[in-house]
């Protein structure tokens, strides 16, 4: 077999290693009743670490070379983009109840409480914190960052949380799906405000902000033109076509807007906003829905190349003070400022204790920060790791802190039954 035979060879059974490992980590992870996102992320930064301690630096990266990996995180960012498009084609369902009163309480506690814990642990880090932790990005693009890392809701984790808890859940659950529906929206606006600025300053923010206007103006216009009923009868006639002309645009989108110092995801956002929501004239719906399942299949991807790229790149260990501080303030300020924000919104005590709680769920959109984050130099290794672990920490303990709560709810109806029976 010739050599681009074998490359491919080489990459098809590294996918398939890959994919393998990400559905043992969803198995575990439903063992344990944790969201299967975690799962996938904590089995693929293991692999990594694992493999080389087993087999040596040397072997493992000749299993993996460079160019293989190359290839691979195209693969995974591809996916990611392609799953973000169905996330970002639904941020506005329920865009009618958003200017109810209680979402927007709801949203500024959930979001308010959590960038000031984002500027405390900046405090913490550019006067207390390790020269080597902070690095050399400009501390602006930094601080913007972290603010954006401690606000951060995951709308695809908590939306599964909310279906299978639904029945406890009740009001809670929707008004907190509402609200990070706003925030994920004005952390994606804050995190290109954080790439500008590591960019160049005013001029990188200036750039970005150019790029950005223009990409919401082709995403309008776009919109416009694809809810035509001539363009939406002409697109059903061949819906896998069009199928795949939307996943080369985003691809398309997504590498013009990282040539623009933009992150790539900001190229989802456009396509997923251009997509019309009705289905009248044209199956878009589906059409997402079959990009979103391609894009999650390939998401694992990006969970493994990061955590390989990152573990094995250099020598590595958890900063724990940063990584412990980040995960209290983060807790603080999503399950604090949930109950302050629903309380203010009305809502009882235990039903604002379960918007902060479920607000504290940051999952899959975290990652993708950091990620991006990382990738463009304003994390260090060191403190992509310590918020990483922030993240998982934070998501893992949304099921037992509801289970927690409905027993506590349960054990008190118990209470009021017997004292009413005595």
């Amino acid at each position: 077999m010739n050599g681009p035979g074998l490359l491919v060879v080489h990459v098809i059974v590294l996918l398939g290693l890959m994919l393998l490992i990400a559905a043992i980590g969803r198995m575990g992870a439903r063992l344990l009743r944790l969201p299967s996102v975690i799962g996938e992320i904590l089995l693929s930064l293991l692999l990594g670490p694992v493999l080389v301690a087993l087999v040596g630096r040397r072997t493992f990266r000749a299993w993996l070379p460079e160019n293989i990996t190359g290839l691979l995180t195209q693969m995974g960012n591809v996916g990611l983009l392609l799953f973000l498009v169905g996330i970002v084609y639904r941020l506005d369902h329920g865009s009618a109840g958003l200017r109810s009163r209680a979402v927007s309480r709801v949203t500024v506690g959930l979001f308010g409480l959590p960038l000031l814990t984002g500027l405390a642990f900046s405090g913490w880090l550019f006067r207390f914190g390790p020269a080597e932790l902070r690095g050399s990005a400009p501390w602006p693009a930094l601080l913007v960052l972290l603010t954006v890392a401690m606000s951060v809701t995951a709308v695809p984790v908590l939306a599964r949380i909310i279906e299978e808890r639904k029945e406890n859940l009740g009001r809670s659950g929707e008004l907190t799906m509402m609200s990070a529906m706003v925030i994920d929206t004005l952390a994606w606006l804050l995190l290109i405000l954080a790439l500008g600025l590591a960019a160049g300053g005013l001029g990188g923010i200036g750039a970005s902000l150019a790029a950005t206007v223009v990409g919401v103006a082709v995403a309008f216009a776009g919109h416009r033109a694809l809810s035509r009923p001539t363009v939406g009868q002409a697109c059903a006639r061949n819906p896998r076509g069009v199928t795949v002309l939307l996943a080369l645009a985003t691809v398309v989108a997504g590498t013009q807007a990282h040539s623009f110092g933009l992150t790539a995801v900001f190229g989802a956002f456009v396509v997923g906003s251009m997509i019309p929501k009705d289905d009248t004239h044209c199956p878009w719906p589906s059409m997402v829905d079959t990009l979103s399942r391609v894009g999650r299949a390939l998401v694992p991807v990006f969970f493994v190349v990061t955590g390989v790229t990152l573990s094995t790149g250099a020598s590595l260990s958890l900063p724990w003070t940063a990584g412990l501080l980040a995960t209290v303030l983060a807790i603080l300020g999503k399950v604090g400022g949930g109950y302050l924000g629903a309380r203010w919104a009305g809502e009882e005590r235990r039903g604002a204790l379960r918007v902060g709680v479920l607000g504290n769920t940051r999952g899959l959109t975290e990652v993708v920060v950091l990620q991006v984050g990382y990738s463009a130099g304003i994390l260090t290794a060191g403190l992509f790791v310590a918020l990483l672990v922030m993240a998982l920490v934070t998501t893992c303990l949304t099921g037992p802190l509801l289970s927690l709560i409905d027993r506590q709810a349960t054990r008190e109806v118990s209470l009021v039954r017997e004292g009413d029976v005595s």
